[in-house]
């Protein structure tokens, strides 16, 4: 393909706001845009790590990839990182350097799966869902300086978990990189204030630090005092921060794994967060370091850590890894699981991808420990996974094709199975067949067996949500026939707290298919906070054993009293960094013309659950075809957004960019709250 290139604003400022219209003479030359921002054949936005140490000194924040700054803010949780006795970390790593060749094929479709920051066409893409379980996800690669992709931050902060990029140095260039910034305090903080304000930018939360090479008898010295500054200037920036320190190097340099915290690596526990141990250890390692005295007051912050490929000689790994959470968790000490992405690199059948995660996941459970995250309302959950089989909008596909894009997955349910007497059973996973918002829903099935006489309750949701006076509830459910579905609520206060239900009505307005149970209830104390969800189930007659399904497609809770304030206006909304593309069509021989262009504009995010992006057809060559249709371009989920490859009328034309806010309330945004902006171009003249 052939491309032109619309000079670059500086900032929406500088493009006027007077006028409605952008216009644009088509000149046909190299696109400008960052090629370690930007995809080279489609300028679609992605991410990437830094290779070198000049990389990382050269870094400047006025040419960081805006579409790789994290959206979604660290959500508060109950109990907070910092009281949580036993901890788990997830270092995320799906390539790795560890993967023989007939893996290398799926781990490189993977890895330009995830570079993607708005997400892309995947089939059978590997995601993280179980989010309830983990406290510090740790996004790792043995490039340099690992920058957590915007989409796994996204995910992991609604959650209320922690993000952390990678520190890497190994073999002889890590070695010679240690040399140059371990030297001398002005070298080695230079690289910490960058390391502070890449994370800063980007909107994650720390790093783990890896130093995987012999270190000169000076580095070392100053590996803790750079530690340490590291440290002190991320608590100062970025609130709640972690710096963790990898078992590796020990206090003469050597590159010498120890498999437990001691006397010889303890200088670089003392100067950070937390330290990773190496995956070798044994109980009589954890034995000898409960008893340390250099870990007292700090053995929630020693993860000992547990490669799920179980390389080496190890506690065990794949689907026994919940043998080593057993031994970890006798002895009080937090854990660090190292690619738990083992259950789709290593099974053939990626379409049974879900079934292989949830019961890996299941069989840590008894070892893991649920925390709540704290959430204002309204309170709304499709449980969308972040990928899918089709994009459905209020319980039909909007978009027919398989995609992957973690910024759009929810608060995610408890995903559990469980087996009750008399042959009863309960099981609750991803739907991705049948969805109201997003790529799934919630699937409840089972069996309630014949002596079942009480309601079989499925705890699908473990949060804080403050609750005003007023509280509507909305459920969205499928269930099979032969069975009642109700809405079980706990709250809970310091004191007392009770509710009343005030009534109980059935709305089919949204979809014949689905119905719709909405609840009002007075609260008769102020400031109770809701702590749990559970969906119930009975049979409606006859006391026989009774399988059953029930999705459950959407959770929303809405003050009452805010049902009534005046809607936002999508201001400011402009359009800059325009590229066009030559292309041909799949349907003749005929050339195409696709704008590529990034659109920004103004609206609260906090009000939003997304945007969808339209574009229209004004006017064309041909006069006399009259103005288009509002076609979806796709859904945004911040204020920034890439239109890529969008196929537009030849030369001369007009056309309109539409951007719709889909707030939370679940209401309707009126279209002259939306904004707009036209585009007007024409062919370069020639003389």
């Amino acid at each position: 393909m052939s491309s032109s290139v619309f000079t670059r604003l500086e900032s929406c400022l500088d493009q006027p706001m007077d006028s409605d219209s952008v216009h644009e003479v088509i000149k046909f030359l190299p696109s400008p845009l960052p090629a370690n921002h930007y995809d080279a054949d489609t300028t679609e936005p992605i991410s990437c790590a830094l290779q070198t140490l000049d990389q990382l000194l050269l870094w400047k924040l006025s040419e960081a990839n805006p579409f790789n700054v994290a959206a979604v803010p660290l959500a508060a949780r109950e109990p907070p990182l910092a009281s949580c006795p036993r901890r788990t970390l997830v270092s995320h790593d799906m390539m790795g350097g560890y993967l023989d060749d007939s893996l290398f094929i799926n781990a490189v479709m993977l890895s330009s799966v995830l570079r993607f920051v708005q997400g892309t066409s995947s089939e059978t893409p590997y995601a993280f869902y179980h989010w309830q379980y983990i406290d510090i996800f740790n996004y790792f690669s043995h490039n340099l300086v690992t920058i957590p992709p915007a989409v796994w931050t996204n995910a992991a902060h609604r959650h209320g978990v922690t993000v952390i990029g990678t520190f890497i140095t190994e073999w002889t260039d890590g070695a010679t990189a240690c040399e140059s910034f371990l030297t001398e305090e002005e070298s080695y903080r230079k690289v910490a204030d960058k390391l502070v304000q890449i994370s800063h930018c980007y909107g994650f939360d720390g790093w783990l630090i890896n130093i995987e090479n012999t270190l000169s008898e000076l580095a070392v010295k100053n590996t803790p005092l750079f530690l340490r500054y590291l440290t002190d200037q991320m608590h100062e920036r970025v609130p709640g921060s972690q710096v963790l320190w990898y078992d590796s190097v020990i206090e003469n340099g050597q590159l010498k794994w120890q498999n437990e915290l001691n006397q010889s690596n303890r200088m670089f526990f003392d100067a950070c967060d937390g330290f990773f141990v190496n995956y070798n250890w044994t109980e009589t390692n954890l034995e000898w370091m409960r008893e340390y005295s250099g870990i007292q007051g700090r053995q929630a912050d020693v993860y000992i850590g547990v490669d799920v490929f179980a390389r080496g000689e190890v506690v065990g790994g794949m689907f026994e890894t919940n043998k080593a959470l057993e031994v970890i968790r006798k002895h009080n000490f937090s854990a660090a699981i190292f690619a738990p992405g083992w259950v789709y690199e290593t099974h053939n059948d990626k379409t049974e991808f879900r079934k292989n995660q949830d019961k890996f996941w299941a069989l840590l459970s008894d070892y893991l420990f649920i925390h709540r995250p704290v959430m204002s309302l309204p309170f709304i959950s499709s449980f969308c996974q972040g990928f899918g089989k089709a994009v459905f909008r209020k319980g039909q596909p909007e978009t027919q094709r398989s995609w992957f894009n973690l910024t759009a997955q929810e608060i995610q349910p408890l995903y559990y199975q469980k087996e009750m007497e008399g042959q009863g059973r309960l099981e609750s996973r991803g739907c991705p067949e049948d969805a109201w918002n997003g790529g799934s829903s919630l699937l409840l099935e089972g069996l309630i067996p014949a002596s079942y006489t009480s309601p079989v309750c499925a705890k699908i949701l473990s949060i804080h949500v403050p609750l005003p006076a007023k509280t509507l509830v909305i459920l969205i459910y499928k269930p099979s026939a032969g069975i009642t579905v109700s809405l079980e609520l706990k709250t809970a206060h310091a004191g007392m707290c009770t509710h009343m239900d005030n009534q109980d009505d059935k709305f089919h307005s949204f979809c014949p298919l689905h119905v719709t149970v909405c609840r009002f209830w007075q609260l008769e104390h102020f400031g109770c906070a809701l702590r749990e969800v559970n969906v119930c189930i009975q049979q409606k007659e006859e006391r026989q054993d009774k399988s059953f399904t029930c999705r459950v497609g959407e959770i929303m809770l809405l003050d009452v009293s805010s049902l009534q304030d005046p809607p936002e206006l999508v201001r400011g909304l402009c359009i800059y960094d325009v590229v066009w593309l030559r292309g041909t069509s799949p349907d003749s021989s005929s050339p195409t013309l696709h704008l590529n262009a990034t659109l920004r504009w103004e609206y609260p995010t906090k009000l939003v659950r997304h945007f969808r992006v339209y574009w229209r057809r004004l006017r064309g060559p041909d006069p006399r075809i009259p103005p288009g249709q509002l076609a979806l371009v796709g859904r945004a989920y911040s204020n920034v957004f890439r239109v890529t490859e969008l196929v537009v009328p030849q030369a001369p034309g007009l056309l309109e960019l539409v951007v719709e806010p889909v707030i939370r309330k679940g209401l309707p945004v009126s279209e002259s709250h939306w904004g707009r902006r036209s585009l007007s171009y024409t062919e370069e003249v020639t003389q």
